[in-house]
């Protein structure tokens, strides 16, 4: 009986104490003492009440206070996921590097390379813009895949590797066309061959050798503007861009066109 009576004032302590969390400041309820299982219990109900901050920080408190320990690889994880979903995205890549550091083999490891991979993923932004975060996702996610293959991780890294590279595949053809309205016809090569020959069968592909044809023509490389139209015809027969390329070839035009060549 007596020991019963123990069990629920603890229950019913615990429960206080987590309602209170969300009041108080966490160095006032966390304490060298306090066990990792309370502390992860705390940030769980944080979590459960939308508080993702917060519960990433109790989540830290616990591998602060028990490094190396069990809890504190689960913690590092749970802190990481948590500050993704607060949008605190540099917080999330830390906390997951940190414990890739510490335990590049763990059990968690597939899923925080995962989680870096996603913090830079997530800030990928229109192709006008620096695609610094989409180059670093896309090392990140193919270090998923080749690091954990056969994972889920790896399985939900896949297509975000695709979409990664074709961001940067695009990049490449935005840059090369501003080289083509300047007439700097090397520099405009040089990034439509990058997309050509480095980024294997991504949207712009096709584009990239139209223009190719384009700056080749421009150079007066009439050989070379056949070998790229020759190479789109033969892996885009069907594409407008193939139709605009022999139109090149032939009269110097594109279609429907009102000047020699369009960007």
């Amino acid at each position: 009986m007596v020991n019963t009576m123990v069990r629920r004032f603890s229950i019913l302590a615990l429960i206080v104490l987590v309602a209170a969390c969300g009041r108080g400041r966490i160095s006032d309820l966390v304490d060298d003492s306090t066990p990792a299982s309370q502390i992860i219990s705390m940030a769980q109900a944080e979590l459960a009440s939308g508080r993702e901050k917060r519960a990433a920080n109790l989540f830290m408190e616990v591998e602060r206070l028990y490094p190396y320990s069990d809890e504190s690889r689960f913690a590092l994880v749970e802190a990481s996921k948590a500050y993704h979903d607060a949008r605190m995205l540099i917080e999330s890549r830390a906390a997951a590097s940190r414990y890739l550091d510490y335990y590049p083999r763990g059990e968690y490891a597939a899923l925080a390379q995962y989680l870096v991979a996603l913090s830079y993923y997530d800030q990928i932004v229109d192709v006008q813009r620096d695609q610094g975060n989409t180059f670093q996702a896309v090392l990140a996610l193919r270090d998923v895949m080749e690091n954990f293959p056969g994972t889920q991780y790896a399985e939900l890294a896949a297509p975000k590797f695709t979409t990664a590279l074709n961001q940067l595949a695009g990049k490449e053809v935005d840059v090369g066309r501003w080289y083509l309205r300047h007439r700097q016809y090397t520099a405009a090569i040089n990034r439509f061959n990058a997309v050509v020959n480095d980024y294997g069968d991504t949207p712009h592909r096709p584009e990239a050798l139209h223009r190719l044809v384009e700056a080749y023509l421009s150079l007066g490389l009439n050989g070379q503007a056949a070998a790229a139209a020759a190479q789109l015809a033969t892996e885009y027969p069907g594409s407008s861009w193939n139709t605009a390329a022999q139109a090149l070839l032939t009269t110097g035009r594109q279609p429907n066109a009102g000047g020699r060549f369009r960007y």
